[in-house]
């Protein structure tokens, strides 16, 4: 598990005994940061955590999150994906900017002060989601509100 903290000073034992019921409904991902001044945790589903990476170093994964936390509706929205942002960041890696850089896919659920990290990939790799990525995005999405009552 890819586990660190920004600029906390709770342990991440601690940490984990507090998000544990968030755990339990959100089976498929993993906690990975969370922060006491910004209240603000992040989730990685299995792929996300699985290719984050091969795109970004820790400092630079930490880069993204705190730029995140700052800007929490930075990436923009993607329609038909039921709220889903598309945050372009700079690939140090290949030299490339933000427009030609990578698309990291999340959403922000406000109220809980929760980012949930869906996907990151190369421009180069997609430049769009397809219509059957955006629905089952969606679907996803709508499903898990509905189990946790929120609108």
């Amino acid at each position: 598990m890819r586990g660190f903290l920004l600029g906390c000073c709770l342990s991440v034992k601690t940490v984990g005994k507090f998000i544990k019921r968030w755990l339990i409904v959100l089976r498929d991902y993993r906690q990975i940061a969370y922060s006491c001044a910004m209240r603000t945790v992040f989730f990685e589903i299995t792929s996300f955590t699985a290719t984050v990476g091969n795109y970004l170093t820790d400092d630079e994964y930490r880069a993204l999150q705190s730029h995140m936390q700052l800007n929490p509706h930075a990436g923009d929205v993607m329609p038909h994906t039921g709220g889903f942002r598309k945050l372009r960041w700079a690939d140090e890696r290949r030299g490339k900017g933000k427009r030609g850089g990578l698309r990291v896919i999340y959403y922000w659920l406000m109220n809980d002060g929760q980012f949930w990290m869906f996907a990151i990939y190369d421009k180069d790799e997609l430049e769009n989601l397809t219509a059957d990525q955006e629905k089952a995005l969606k679907k996803a999405i709508e499903t898990e509100l509905k189990v946790r009552g929120t609108p």
